[in-house]
């Protein structure tokens, strides 16, 4: 059996506050129906206690598809999950760009988190996976909802369901990869005294056709400007009417109707 794991984009992000070296944000997350990666489980080849079959750049123990395992294992569920990964090894096929803005990884993650929760049975409901999602990464709460649009707080871990239906996106992905930690790093020593609290709570009660058509990308993203400083050749990418998905690098708008 194979599953979806979807993008998402952010319809707005605003950066209203500071936790640490963590910034606080208001921000309304929608999938995208049209773009995702796939997920399944196949016959085990090796005798790795986790296997991974899929294009990834990082150490195993670096993936958040692991420690969604960790995580699992940790709380108590790990003679299950072990049992069920002794067995098979994860397939993931990657559409979604890494370093785009569109939340692939954790996606990925929450994916398997609910695969884990069907194939080894371990009753998990929506609350509890978007509390084990939101230890393994700041986005994968949202995406262990299963809501198509939702107001994210916190520093990603609050997800309040938005009463709207994922709207028809198209998504433009430039060869450029952004750094997370290098775009929110650049904010705070170049844009931190931008911060429009105010706004941002204004944004939060619209529906996300209206926020579309009554802000630019600029007024909606608050990374939009420290993701151009770090990566000046975005500017090239930046055409009219396309609004910017997170930390980059995606684009994204409505689907036009031909």
């Amino acid at each position: 059996m194979q599953y979806q794991a979807h993008a998402k984009v952010n319809i707005f992000l605003k950066i209203v506050g500071t936790r640490g070296h963590y910034h606080e944000l208001l921000s309304r997350f929608m999938l995208v129906p049209s773009l995702f990666d796939t997920l399944s489980f196949v016959p085990k080849k090796s005798a790795q206690p986790f296997e991974l079959v899929g294009d990834f750049n990082c150490p195993l123990e670096h993936n958040t598809l692991y420690r969604t395992f960790m995580v699992l294992k940790e709380h108590g569920y790990d003679q299950k999950v072990e049992q069920v990964m002794k067995d098979f090894a994860l397939h993931v096929k990657k559409n979604i760009p890494t370093g785009s803005g569109l939340g692939g990884g954790s996606s990925d993650s929450a994916t398997f988190l609910k695969m884990l929760n069907e194939t080894a049975s371990l009753g998990l409901d929506r609350e509890a996976m978007m509390r084990l999602g939101s230890e393994v990464g700041a986005d994968v709460a949202f995406f262990a909802s299963g809501y198509e649009s939702a107001n994210v707080s916190g520093i990603g871990e609050i997800v309040e369901t938005f009463d709207e239906n994922a709207l028809d996106i198209e998504v433009f992905t430039p060869a450029v990869a952004c750094n997370t930690a290098l775009v929110y790093k650049t904010y705070r020593e170049y844009f931190l005294q931008s911060m429009d609290q105010a706004l941002a709570s204004k944004m939060v009660v619209l529906k996300s056709p209206e926020l579309l058509s009554r802000f630019s990308k600029e007024q909606l993203n608050d990374l939009f400007p420290a993701s151009l400083k770090a990566y000046p050749e975005l500017s090239n990418y930046a055409k009219k009417g396309w609004f910017f998905s997170g930390s980059g690098s995606s684009f994204f708008r409505l689907k036009e109707v031909l």
